[in-house]
């Protein structure tokens, strides 16, 4: 079971040729030899791993054979509007028995992800994710490279998936699961050898669930996030904080010794510690004797850079939720009071208004009309007392400020956590033509009113 858990990334033939069908099956999380869980899926849990090199085109069909309408979004991806997978938005819902086929090209190079999003946090509950490398012309030289999509799983005593839905998961932290997975195993073992180098790519496909991990006497080197390189810098003793929806690549050097193990543990939730992985070295001479220098930086990705100085700048507030103090919201036109509004499961606003599921196809009024080619700087405060992970389709932008303090290196990103009572500001040129969700990525969240788009015209 290891070894399948462990495997590194090969291309996959869905990536040009039969396509993804999301389906109902069966899946073991905790090995062969326990009972399955009924899942919907893409073939496995999670999908294939997707495998492109830079700027070379991606035709996918996407056939759905489930019970409801499905699209599949490329998270991350600054791809053509229409390819984008969002309902009635970008396109039609894919209806049951129906094939949509995807055409893109994949110009920025890194970690990605794929998955639904109609009654996405029901689909992506259910399964529904894959992960998506784009290499780079000249990538990192390692020994071994690793996809972790990371998920967790709210199942019940039988092992059937626990019913979706309800109030509290929509006002407080959203849908936090009972089981932990790494590319859809709970399996702690992850057989290393001493000395070796490993590029680990953790994707986040859970509906809410932040991952702060500690990797113990290993120091990795983060190299890039959300697919972006970043300046090599070692990890120290600070947690890697992956949010649903964001990706962060590692360079790890197992510095163990043969037989040794250690531990990565997840400390996000303190009060809720635990144990995600086991790195368990072979008792095998090691790959080298001397340790390796720090990795090269990657190179960066084809951007326009933002001209902060002359942008034009906004400001959006998130509210609502347990324990906000929102007492009254604009839904469908009308001022209506928290009650009312929780009465329809609508908990969460954007600059006041609660903005209704696009899955009933009237996606109303953009939150926000851009200029083609024009800088914007955003500012995002959370007003909530929870986190909320803010992820902008189609394009990249980089993270400028941090409650109201500039940062000396801004980060590029598509998917930015803001804590409880805390903002960001953040900066892009509007080079992409389209209608662009704006959301926040704790999938209930998004369902409860905390999903919007912007318009690039």
């Amino acid at each position: 079971m290891a070894a399948t858990l462990w495997s590194g990334i090969t291309p996959a033939s869905s990536a040009r040729g039969p396509g993804l069908v999301a389906q109902r099956q069966s899946a073991s999380f905790f090995g062969s030899d326990e009972a399955a869980t009924d899942v919907w899926a893409y073939g496995s849990v999670p999908g294939p791993v997707l495998k492109v090199k830079q700027g070379e085109r991606l035709r996918i069909p996407v056939t759905n054979n489930l019970p409801q309408p499905t699209t599949v979004h490329w998270h991350g991806l600054r791809i053509r509007n229409a390819m984008d997978g969002v309902p009635f938005l970008t396109q039609a819902p894919i209806g049951p028995g129906e094939t949509y086929t995807y055409d893109f090209h994949a110009r920025d190079a890194g970690t990605f992800w794929y998955h639904p999003h109609v009654n996405s946090a029901e689909q992506v509950g259910r399964g529904l994710s894959g992960a998506l490398v784009v290499e780079e012309a000249e990538p990192i030289p390692v020994d071994r490279d690793l996809v972790w999509l990371l998920d967790d799983w709210r199942l019940r005593k039988d092992g059937s998936i626990a019913p979706f839905g309800g109030m509290h998961d929509a006002a407080h932290a959203g849908r936090l699961g009972n089981v932990a997975t790494i590319n859809g195993l709970a399996d702690e073992t992850f057989p290393v050898r001493s000395g070796e180098r490993i590029r680990l790519r953790l994707v986040n496909a859970a509906n809410a669930r932040i991952f702060g991990l500690a990797f113990g006497n290993l120091n990795p080197w983060r190299v890039a996030v959300d697919g972006h390189p970043v300046v090599p810098t070692p990890v120290g003793p600070d947690l890697v904080v992956v949010p649903p929806g964001g990706r962060t690549d590692l360079i790890v050097d197992m510095t163990g010794k043969p037989g040794e193990k250690t531990e990565i543990r997840d400390l996000y939730y303190q009060r809720f510690a635990y144990t995600l992985a086991i790195p368990s070295y072979a008792d095998e001479t090691p790959v080298r004797k001397d340790r390796l220098g720090p990795p090269r930086p990657l190179a960066a990705n084809p951007h326009h850079q933002p001209d902060i100085a002359n942008a034009e700048r906004h400001e959006m507030v998130f509210e609502g939720g347990a324990m906000g103090g929102l007492r009254e919201a604009k839904y469908k036109g009308q001022t209506l009071g928290l009650r009312e509004l929780a009465g329809m499961g609508m908990v969460w606003a954007v600059n006041g208004r609660v903005i209704p599921p696009m899955e009933e196809g009237n996606v109303g009024d953009p939150m926000l009309t851009m200029k083609q080619g024009r800088t914007y700087v955003l500012t995002w405060r959370n007003e909530s007392a929870f986190d909320h992970p803010i992820h902008l389709h189609g394009h990249s932008f980089s993270v400028i400020a941090r409650n109201s303090k500039a940062l000396e290196t801004p980060m590029v990103m598509d998917t930015v956590l803001i804590r409880p009572k805390q903002s960001v500001a953040v900066a892009f040129v509007a080079d992409n033509v389209g209608d662009w969700a704006l959301h926040c990525h704790v999938l209930e969240h998004a369902a409860a009113g905390m999903m919007g788009y912007v318009r690039v015209e």
